[in-house]
């Protein structure tokens, strides 16, 4: 209900709402207009819950003004998840074959495992500015819905600061994994 409200004062029409198992699953899906809340925020009044759906319902506004960055991003998700699954074998496969057969062709192999996985990393950077703007649309959306009140407002920000910040870990995590291979690799003896 809350979403409902939420997208129709903002005019977003068209946007199924699904209620999914898990936690922290939560998400906005683009390709199929979907916004899907974990049982806990479907089923949930607490302040925590609200700022999730504002900011899922974020995504929707959006996918509806056509935000560039998330354009850039729903169109690049085939190529991280590809370059993210394929990367990983070839990095690691190739890594091992030059390890143990001191095969140029096996760190050329893990080169390109490496540049492929570098498109995940790349996913994460253009995710970054996507979810910034969403929750700062969520914070807009639930003072000008009169869902929170201004005490309210900082809590709500914290949660949405918090979610925020695991995209920036994910980021540093997968920066410093490309940095470790490429010492790796680079590092090698002819």
């Amino acid at each position: 209900a809350v979403a409902r409200r939420l997208l129709d004062s903002v005019g977003v029409p068209g946007v199924t709402i699904e209620q999914v198992q898990g936690k922290m699953t939560d998400h906005y899906d683009p390709r199929n207009k979907i916004l899907r809340l974990s049982e806990d925020v479907y089923n949930s009044s607490s302040l925590a819950a609200l700022a999730i759906v504002a900011h899922e319902a974020g995504h929707a506004i959006q996918d509806r003004i056509r935000y560039p960055f998330l354009v850039m991003r729903t169109a690049f998700v085939p190529v991280a998840s590809t370059g993210s699954r394929l990367g990983g074998i070839l990095l690691m496969g190739g890594f091992v074959l030059a390890m143990f057969t001191g095969s140029a062709f096996g760190y050329t192999i893990a080169w390109v495992g490496l540049i492929l996985y570098g498109a995940a990393f790349l996913f994460t950077v253009i995710t970054l500015p996507v979810e910034y703007d969403a929750s700062r649309r969520a914070i807009k959306l639930l003072r000008a819905n009169g869902m929170v009140n201004e005490s309210e407002v900082g809590g709500a920000k914290k949660v949405l600061d918090a979610a925020a910040l695991t995209y920036v870990a994910a980021m540093a995590a997968a920066l410093m994994n490309i940095l470790y291979w490429a010492s790796l690799l680079g590092g090698r003896r002819d």
